[in-house]
């Protein structure tokens, strides 16, 4: 990852906010958009992140302990890494600068992040992996669905195919692992999984709103804060239940959750979506179910199987589908120059 421009110069509040101020007054139907190249960098970026995120699993084997824990572990070793980050470089000043509707906005980020993945582990608890899975991955339907209204991103009808294709898949993929509901108990789980598709589409639709003035780092250090302060609680809860990690591996692996699959991703990830729609930055987000089946063939010796093959070859055509598109006329994409982006 490049410098941001906190590594380069000194921080100056006003010239910031004049910045911030010339940026918020373009109009959203802006013609000046990033370069093919650029472009294609925010979707290289988008897939690097889905890879990362796919070797979760991989971490979750040696993690034990309640999802309330594993949740609070994730958001709060990423704010540490992030928090320390802003300490060493002087960034910490633009959290200072942070205006109340701005500030609010981020902090709900937070609550969203904390209720999505929430969701999603005790989904996985609930119900089978690939029934979690599956309802989970509906998200980029509804990003691309809603963007139109949320992001005033115009519908690009182009984005039908490649989210069919991806989509299938991903059924492909999950659906020989077993969908089930067969009791009360995997209905729910299957009602909290859609539920977290739900949560992660409006997490994406607001993050590029949110994105322009403010950068990933102060974006992120925030959402994480407070969501670690809102689980915090219910963590102590657990312990005292002793539902905590129970060995040293376990801390670990939880430790690795936080600082690379959330923090580390995270830039890479943002850094993306500034520069990129935010229906085709959906697609490539199904990169992470393939990656993680692909991984757990890898390093857990799980058998890859002729519908895996099958369903990763979807989704990987859905993606290269996405990357050849060309962006229209009257798209607008978050200005790389926005306060603080990471290059």
């Amino acid at each position: 990852m490049g410098r941001s421009r906190f590594d380069a110069t000194p921080y100056s509040a006003s010239r910031r906010n004049t910045r911030i101020r010339a940026l918020d007054s373009t109009p959203m139907d802006s013609t000046a958009h990033p370069d093919h190249r650029d472009r294609l960098t925010g979707l290289t970026r988008i897939a690097i992140a889905g890879l990362i995120w796919g070797s979760i699993p991989l971490v979750m084997r040696s993690a034990d302990g309640a999802s309330v824990v594993k949740v609070f572990f994730r958001v709060f070793f990423a704010w540490i890494v992030i928090a320390s980050y802003l300490t060493a470089t002087g960034g910490w000043r633009e959290l200072t600068t942070l205006g109340r509707t701005k500030l609010l906005q981020v902090m709900g980020q937070g609550l969203i992040l904390t209720l999505n993945w929430f969701l999603f582990l005790t989904a996985i608890d609930l119900t089978t992996v690939a029934t979690a899975e599956l309802l989970a991955y509906t998200g980029p339907v509804f990003v691309a669905s809603l963007a139109p209204y949320v992001t005033n991103e115009p519908f690009d009808r182009r984005v039908i195919a490649p989210l069919a294709l991806a989509l299938t898949g991903i059924v492909v993929i999950l659906a020989p692992h077993g969908l089930s509901l067969s009791n009360g108990r995997e209905v729910l789980g299957a009602g909290l999984a859609f539920a977290s598709a739900l949560t992660y589409a409006t997490l994406l639709l607001r993050s590029k709103k949110i994105l322009r003035g403010i950068s990933s780092a102060a974006l992120m250090v925030t959402e994480y804060g407070v969501a670690s302060l809102v689980l915090l609680p219910f963590v102590v809860a657990a312990y005292l239940h002793g539902d905590g990690p129970g060995t040293p591996l376990a801390y670990v692996s939880l430790i690795s959750l936080g600082v690379v699959h959330t923090a580390f991703a995270g830039f890479i990830f943002l850094g993306g979506l500034r520069r990129v729609r935010t229906d085709h930055a959906a697609i490539l987000t199904y990169v992470e179910p393939v990656s993680a089946v692909l991984f757990a063939a890898l390093f857990l010796a799980e058998p890859l199987t002729w519908s895996t093959v099958l369903g990763g070859a979807l989704v990987v055509g859905g993606g290269v589908a996405v990357a050849r598109l060309e962006t229209p006329d009257r798209i607008e994409t978050v200005p790389l120059e926005a306060a603080g982006t990471e290059d």
